[in-house]
């Protein structure tokens, strides 16, 4: 099975969301889904010494201004397995590029009845500061060391900005399968 292309965008996107999930927490080995062969592979271990703090993916069926699927930030409470497909729901965006350009996140929490640490939050506001800041920080650092790479970060979008570019990663894919 082709987890990129059999499995949809989630029951009612972009309200729900199917993550499949590339890397997990904890990791320092960045893996990549081949959507057009339909196995992972190791793309690198980072070149800094730092780990993933979050899990994270991509929603299948979906192409983003990059031409990569529409990347996604799975709070975890715990790892979550490579090719692992989670429930989840939208709560913001993190704006950035980097040496290839646009490269934005989108940040989701899994359903409650997978993880209920995590249903009081619905927007990016709700996450506490500090979690922001991890996640900021490990966007800004984790290219630092490799050649010829770069990441800038312009900003958080709230959940409405998230679900908008889910609707149009989704439309993307749909144009170009007809």
């Amino acid at each position: 099975m082709n987890l990129f292309k059999e499995i949809l965008p989630g029951k009612n996107p972009p309200q729900e969301i199917n993550v499949i999930i590339e890397v997990p927490k904890g990791s320092s080995q960045k893996y990549e889904y081949n959507e057009e062969k339909g196995y992972f592979e190791l793309d690198r271990t980072l070149y800094s010494p730092l780990f993933f703090p979050f899990s994270y993916g991509f929603i299948p069926q979906t192409r983003s201004e990059d031409g990569d699927s529409l990347d996604v930030v799975l709070l975890s409470t715990f790892p979550v397995s490579p090719g692992c497909l989670v429930a989840a729901h939208p709560i913001g965006l993190l704006v950035m590029e980097d040496e290839a350009g646009e490269d934005n996140k989108i940040i989701a929490v899994p359903q409650e009845k997978i993880d209920p640490r995590f249903k009081e939050i619905q927007d990016i506001q709700d996450l506490p500061e500090h979690l922001r800041k991890e996640i900021k920080e490990f966007f800004e650092s984790y290219k630092r060391l490799e050649p010829g790479k770069f990441v800038k970060l312009k900003g958080w979008g709230k959940a409405e900005k998230a679900k908008e570019m889910i609707r149009k990663a989704i439309q993307n894919y749909g144009s170009e399968n007809k």
